[in-house]
């Protein structure tokens, strides 16, 4: 991640931060702590809050969180089909900020 959490907070005008930001990276794999943007109803408002997550998705189902690492690929055309993505992908969505690299 190469900007800094107030520049996140500004462009996403998001509230707060919830967790430890990473330091900067080029290079985010899955299991590394990362910066997502995530809205929740709050008495009938939209509050937009910059969270700290772990990438990967560790479905219901999952008897260990080493699922994680492996769950984090999924193909637009058929999310609503497979049922590790599925509930995921309805109920709980979220941005992930990526900057486009400048050669």
């Amino acid at each position: 991640m190469s900007k800094a959490t107030s520049d996140l907070l500004s462009h996403f005008e998001a509230k707060e931060v919830e967790g430890s930001p990473p330091g900067p990276s080029w290079n985010v794999a899955p299991t590394q702590n990362v910066p997502i943007v995530a809205e929740r109803l709050d008495e009938g408002a939209l509050d937009r809050r910059l969270l700290i997550a772990r990438w990967g998705l560790v479905p219901s189902w999952a008897k260990d969180t080493k699922m994680g690492s492996k769950m984090i690929n999924a193909r637009s055309e058929t999310i609503l089909e497979k049922p590790s993505f599925r509930s995921a992908a309805v109920k709980r969505r979220a941005i992930l900020p990526a900057y486009p690299v400048q050669l």
